[in-house]
């Protein structure tokens, strides 16, 4: 049954948005009515089709900009980079297949070939989150389509605009009818996308509780392919280092870029005993400067509200968990803006509490904790179900060395952010950040399957062993 849909400016309250739910099996019908056609086309002209769904998002690289921090309350600086995102996004998905799953021969006896090629799976149900409500599912769009797939995408509930947006892009740029498939709607209609029998795979962006729910719905379906890129609980280490402002800033900036809503964002600052004073003093005295504001106000925001008040509340009431059993405030939470979604950083020390939730806190939430020597940081990082970023700030070589061989993680970074990964390079985790099918520039192998040939020119064959002599042989 179809139902109202309304998209809300966190920053302002204001109506953005509206339509209504959509039908998962009507979208997934006319995504399987044209595979066939899209998958037989060549290489060439899905790419060309691609190229120029790239081109109009250029020239419409503002009006996109605009909406996306209209929609998610991000600063429009932010959204703009969001946007370079999208656009870069298929060059370097075309070089991913050229480089992961081109065409090729392989070693072969005489007179036979050998061949390696690769065949999309059918139709795919892409699932999008909404801190980055282009760049992400875009992510797993284009490679889709590269690769030969029909797409149905469904845009968050709470970012409809932006994905309405994207296929729009797609429609005007001349791919055929049901090549991409948008699907509006909230939990219900996303249940029903990937119960339906006629697709065949789900690539998914989100929590790791959603992921999980689809892992289990999965877990007798493997002719289904099923590419998870979920959350993080990711530590930021601090240790010996004579900059300790550069290393705040890079503490500050991992943790509270997008208002913390970042899959790689830092939740966790683990400062060696001896750094605690300095470095948690000079994290506070930057995070106190940060300007918390709506999207277009000047001068220019570092960080924007959260999606919505829903999530702000939890935010707060998080943060209130975490003192209630043994954390100290080193910077309260605080709502600036009565009814609107704006979330000033909290940071907390919870070295002392006895039992530290292994939860994802997807906002501007930092917690601190302390310890005495460089294995216990490494064992402290590790100290979570979750296995995405992970970050080394100070330290010598060795030390980072010791690091990057123990972190559990998928991304592993020296003097960096936590955040801010490349997409011309692998992007994914372990353990409840994902299912070991990295996206990005790994995004190619999720999307087409090898299949490997043997191929002769004539049939010739024969046995030379194990035979009866033919005049012993029966009749």
């Amino acid at each position: 049954m179809l139902s109202e849909l309304i998209s809300i400016e966190p920053a302002t309250g204001a109506v953005l948005w509206t339509g209504t739910t959509g039908d998962a099996g009507a979208a997934v019908a006319n995504a399987r009515r044209a595979w066939p056609t899209w998958a037989a086309m060549p290489l060439t002209s899905r790419i060309e089709a691609i190229r120029r769904y790239s081109n109009r998002i250029r020239g419409q690289a503002d009006q996109l900009a605009e909406l996306i921090s209209r929609e998610t309350g991000k600063p429009i600086w932010e959204s703009r980079t969001e946007v370079e995102s999208v656009v870069k996004k298929v060059d370097i998905s075309v070089s991913a297949y050229a480089e992961r799953t081109s065409q090729r021969q392989l070693p072969s006896q005489p007179n036979m070939r050998a061949a390696l090629r690769h065949k999309p799976h059918g139709v795919l149900a892409v699932l999008g989150p909404y801190n980055f409500p282009a760049h992400l599912p875009n992510g797993h769009i284009v490679p889709a389509l590269i690769a030969g797939n029909t797409v149905v995408f469904k845009p968050s509930e709470k970012t409809p605009a932006v994905g309405e947006f994207l296929v729009d892009a797609f429609a005007k740029s001349g791919l055929p009818a049901g090549v991409v498939n948008i699907l509006q709607g909230g939990p219900e209609v996303g249940k029903a996308l990937t119960a339906n029998e006629d697709i065949d795979g789900v690539l998914f962006t989100g929590s790791a509780q959603t992921g999980i729910a689809l892992n289990r719905q999965f877990a007798g379906r493997p002719d289904k392919i099923l590419a998870l890129e979920m959350g993080g609980n990711n530590p930021i280490i601090v240790w010996d280092t004579d900059d300790v402002h550069s290393a705040a800033v890079l503490v500050v900036q991992s943790a509270f870029l997008s208002a913390g809503q970042r899959c790689s964002a830092a939740s966790r600052l683990i400062v060696k005993d001896e750094l605690y004073d300095r470095v948690t003093k000079e994290v506070k005295r930057i995070a106190d400067r940060l300007i918390i504001d709506e999207p277009f106000s000047k001068p220019a925001p570092f960080m924007g509200p959260v999606i919505d008040n829903e999530v702000a509340d939890g935010l707060t009431e998080s943060f209130l968990a975490l003192m209630s059993n043994g954390g100290k405030p080193l910077k309260h939470m605080a709502r600036p803006i009565d009814n609107r979604p704006f979330l000033t950083p909290g940071i907390i020390d919870v070295t002392n509490m006895a039992e530290r939730p292994d939860i994802e806190l997807f906002g501007p939430i930092l917690q601190v904790i302390r310890v005495g020597d460089f294995e216990e940081a490494i064992s402290e990082a590790n100290n979570t179900r979750y296995g995405l970023s992970a970050a080394l700030i100070g330290g010598t070589a060795q030390q980072y060395d010791q690091f990057w061989s123990n972190s559990r993680a998928g991304i592993v970074n020296w003097n960096k952010m936590t955040v801010g990964a490349s997409s011309d390079a692998p992007f994914g985790g372990i353990g409840l950040s994902g299912n070991h099918r990295p996206s990005a520039f790994y995004a190619a192998d999720y999307c087409a399957y090898p299949v490997v040939s043997m191929e002769a020119e004539q049939t010739r064959a024969s046995i030379g062993i194990g035979l009866k002599d033919e005049d012993k042989a029966e009749a």
